[in-house]
């Protein structure tokens, strides 16, 4: 078997996490709180900021891992 079809399959595998969620500084031009994040499956990473507090970006965090989770699964949730 290929290396590529070996790392796609064990990436298959892995599923999304959160790595980290820290207090961040506001884009410019945006006030409030804001928290940058790292999500990763493997050494696959995202990373981006968001804004609200540590329990709301948590939350959100977590409902999105959920969804890109059921995603690379192939399933399907009720709308």
């Amino acid at each position: 078997m290929a290396k590529a079809a070996v790392t796609s399959e064990t990436f298959l595998e892995l599923p999304f996490k959160v790595d980290s969620i820290a207090r961040a500084t506001a884009p410019t031009g945006s006030d409030g709180v804001w928290h940058s994040y790292v999500i990763s499956q493997g050494t696959n990473t995202i990373t981006g900021i968001r804004a609200g507090t540590h329990a709301e970006v948590t939350t959100l965090l977590h409902e999105m891992i959920e969804r890109l989770n059921d995603r690379r699964a192939g399933k399907k949730r009720p709308r």
